[in-house]
């Protein structure tokens, strides 16, 4: 008698082609995020608009890309990745293309500030948080560090082309290149992404052959309801708070700060625009390795420990930067791009990993996603400061003292929370 043939199981886990999806969009998000650094002084000089103001439009940039976050992850529970990360791509889109006819201030709020942050918002990392935890039960961290990586690699990308395209042609080429790329992905995601594992008959990666597939349960709350619901359970524990105002320090520090700042501060000193652009897109190269191996302690180390010694090491970098610049490019400004490139987004992997052991897999990338918008308020605030200063003073120089001051204290606090013994094994908050 003839046995049944079983079916054959795939050489390759859908979660990889998922996961280089999901890589894809981070580029892409952190690219099109990333551009209005590199617009700054071309802005400043055709329209005679300060610093503080054009930086006003980052600031809104950071916190809709941040406040985004916990809804989204909200809204692909309910509606579905897909659907979601194309809805941001057109808007992206739209928010680039729509500045070449400005003329106001208020018309680049809307367009950098309010579309482009609502839709790199979607890709952000609550995208990376949703996808690890849903495709992954192994390698989990690691697989969240390369995601995370993927932020690092479009600053790699973008900046050096940005700042070519902008001095070739003008910062109205550079937008409208930036909308053109996004609407090139949606195609891409409408192809290969995919909502859940149970979507394609298979389970996530890592869970044994023979469990039957794990369906996921219906989701029939509102997408903000239950943002908001997952914010009110997870506000009543201190961890939440720890981890939030770290996370506001870290994107301060890097985002808000570096991320726009450093190029107009070198520029101050005398160092060309591109010069300075590809120093900055530098940092991603090793932004990207220094991520991917934070995964891979997270994995294996305490993560309230790592982020005590990031956050450290990140306040002593911002304490030398200012006697780094020159109008050229000395050895030792290549020492400061090598160690904070390394601990620019290393933070991702241990903060992911916390939420998930506080709040449990189900609610842990929405929490998360609350954590990442306070990274967001943070890096908004010190975007608008630091430009603030630099109007006031005529220098970076108490900016960057500051932003370490704030990175002690959050290491302070890491250490805090280790010492409390209060990392859980993973709970999950009441529904």
């Amino acid at each position: 008698m003839t046995q049944p043939m079983r079916p054959r199981a795939p050489r390759l886990h859908p979660a990889w082609i998922v996961a280089g999806i999901t890589f894809i969009t981070a580029i892409s998000a952190a690219g099109f995020r990333s551009a209005p650094s590199i617009m700054m002084h071309p802005l400043h000089e055709e329209f005679g608009w300060s610093m503080g103001l054009i930086g006003s439009a980052v600031s809104v940039n950071l916190l809709f890309y941040g406040l985004t976050a916990p809804f989204s992850a909200a809204a692909m529970e309910r509606f579905g990745v897909r659907a979601v990360v194309v809805a941001a791509l057109a808007l992206i889109a739209a928010g680039a293309v729509l500045p070449v006819w400005m003329t106001q201030p208020w018309q680049l709020i809307a367009c950098w500030g309010v579309l482009i942050g609502l839709g790199a918002g979607v890709m952000s990392m609550s995208l990376v948080a949703t996808v690890s935890n849903r495709w992954f039960e192994k390698r989990r961290a690691t697989v969240s560090g390369v995601l995370a990586a993927g932020a690092a690699t479009g600053q790699l990308i973008f900046l050096p082309i940005m700042a070519q395209l902008t001095d070739a042609s003008g910062w109205r080429s550079a937008t409208v290149a930036i909308g053109a790329l996004a609407l090139v992905a949606i195609p891409l995601v409408l192809w290969r992404m995919r909502n859940h594992p149970a979507d394609l008959g298979v389970n996530a990666y890592g869970v044994p052959a023979d469990e039957p597939v794990r369906t996921p349960p219906p989701v029939s709350t509102g997408a903000a309801r239950l943002a908001l619901s997952s914010l009110k359970d997870a506000a009543a524990r201190p961890a939440f708070w720890i981890l939030a105002f770290t996370f506001a320090v870290c994107g301060a520090t890097t985002n808000g700060l570096v991320g726009t700042h450093f190029i107009p501060a070198a520029m101050d000193h005398g160092m060309a625009g591109a010069a300075a652009a590809s120093l900055l897109a530098l940092v991603g190269v090793f932004d990207i390795i220094g991520t991917i191996f934070s995964g891979w302690l997270t994995d294996r180390v305490d993560p309230a420990l790592l982020l005590t010694i990031y956050y450290a090491g990140r306040g002593l970098s911002l304490i030398v930067l200012p006697m780094l610049f020159t109008d050229d490019v000395k050895p030792s400004m290549f020492v400061f791009i090598l160690f904070y490139g390394l601990d620019w987004v290393a933070t991702v992997p241990p903060t992911i990993a916390l939420c998930r052991a506080y709040f449990g897999p189900e609610r842990g990338a929405i929490v998360f996603g609350w954590v990442f918008a306070s990274h967001q308020i943070g890096a908004a605030i010190a975007a608008t400061a630091a430009g603030m200063v630099r109007d006031e003073l005529g220098t970076y120089t108490w900016a960057w003292m500051v932003g370490a001051a704030l990175c002690g204290l959050a290491a302070v606090a890491c250490l805090g929370m280790r010492r409390r013994g209060r990392v859980p094994s993973e709970v999950t908050v009441p529904a």
